[in-house]
């Protein structure tokens, strides 16, 4: 099965690459390039949520409709049911969360592939994140921590924030606090600043149709 990774950050590319390491037997890695799109036949888009627009965006709407990709696969915490109708509605093909292990996340492209069950959540009630890499993880952010740094550091408002994450706005507050605190700062200027010096800037430089 081939597989090609989405999401601006190539930390988070080749982290996400790194986790089915040992599952070449099954998965093929064909789209490394965070400055590429897909560009040759794959039998799935695995779109990382991470500092990403939802599933109902229109990047994820021109991701699925690409004619070199057999199934759009949303790789996320998100499963609340509206979004995820609006996202099948976008031409989506499954969902996987961000907490299976990599063998359970194989197992969960190889079925949607198949077409025998399309939604793989968490088997457990539980956030933790078991593999792949994100900006600030040596610096001991959370991946969600990370991805509300990563979002300011690009200039979005609050606001801005929860209808791209979709969390509410006293969650997105939430991070927000802990993540200064474990940076050290206490301004937006301050953490903007920080972003920018520890690897916050996406890689992948662009703008998608209502996104832009």
């Amino acid at each position: 099965m081939t597989v090609a990774l989405i999401n601006d950050y190539e930390v988070v590319v080749q982290g996400l690459a790194a986790m089915l390491r040992n599952y070449r037997d099954r998965v093929e890695i064909v789209e490394l390039d965070a400055n590429t799109s897909v560009n040759c036949p794959v039998d799935i888009a695995l779109y990382d949520s991470f500092a990403n627009p939802q599933g109902d965006s229109f990047r994820v709407h021109e991701l699925a409709a690409n004619p070199l990709v057999t199934d759009a696969v949303i790789y996320t915490w998100n499963f609340d049911e509206q979004s995820m109708a609006r996202a099948f509605e976008n031409g989506v093909h499954g969902y996987v969360a961000k907490s299976l292990t990599a063998g359970e996340l194989v197992d969960a492209l190889e079925s949607i592939h198949r077409r025998e069950q399309l939604v793989h959540p968490a088997r457990k009630a539980s956030s933790k994140i078991i593999g792949g890499d994100w900006p600030g993880r040596e610096e001991g952010l959370t991946q969600r921590e990370a991805e509300i740094l990563a979002l300011i550091t690009q200039g979005l408002s609050n606001a801005e924030i929860t209808e791209h994450v979709g969390l509410s706005i006293n969650s997105v507050k939430t991070y927000i606090r802990s993540c200064y605190r474990r940076i050290n700062v206490t301004s937006r200027t301050q953490a903007v600043l920080w972003g920018v010096n520890h690897g916050f800037v996406p890689d992948r430089s662009r703008q998608y149709g209502d996104d832009a």
